[in-house]
């Protein structure tokens, strides 16, 4: 299975609880219908990437990135990569790849989907269709800070720091 067939088998499966979010998967689906290259970052029309919500192992900590291009505290994520067999095991990937963490054991379904209008890698805008995933770290894992990334904390998952009022919504989905 192609990572484009395992991304629509998700979120085909992926059933949402909110309106908003089902409105989303099914722009998502449809995207992927529209064109064999959403999983690939060289889709100019827009692309599809992978994040983690990463929590502590007792769910009241998350992990977040101070990321360098957009200046904001936000989830671990990014592009899918050639070797990614599914949306997960990139979400997975990227969450260990920045967190610096071993050990981390990934949701099996999404939990959230944002799309957002970026200029990426490909130097022009394009939009990220994010679909989101929760991440557990285990007991007493410490992250270590990637060059991806200006700094790299937990933060109390009721005590975002200021700016990342927006990750609200998917804190609670992740919860």
């Amino acid at each position: 299975m192609t990572l484009h067939e395992s991304a629509v088998a998700a979120l085909t499966d992926w059933k949402p609880e909110s309106p908003a979010q089902e409105s989303l998967r099914q722009a998502f689906l449809g995207f992927l219908a529209a064109r064999p290259d959403t999983c690939q970052r060289s889709c100019e029309a827009g692309h599809l990437t992978a994040s983690a919500v990463v929590l502590d192992s007792t769910g009241t900590q998350i992990l977040l990135t101070l990321h360098p291009r957009v200046g904001r505290w936000l989830q671990l994520g990014g592009h899918c990569e050639p070797s990614d067999a599914s949306l997960a095991e990139a979400a997975l990937r990227e969450a260990t790849e920045e967190s610096g963490m071993s050990g981390l054991v990934i949701g099996e379904t999404p939990v959230h989907l944002d799309v957002h209008p970026i200029t990426c890698s490909l130097g022009v805008p394009t939009r990220h269709f994010d679909v989101r995933y929760v991440v557990h770290a285990p007991p007493g894992a410490e992250p270590v800070r990637s060059e991806e990334s200006d700094d790299l904390r937990w933060w109390p998952v009721d005590a975002l720091p200021a700016g990342s009022e927006d990750l609200a919504e998917l804190i609670a989905a992740a919860r």
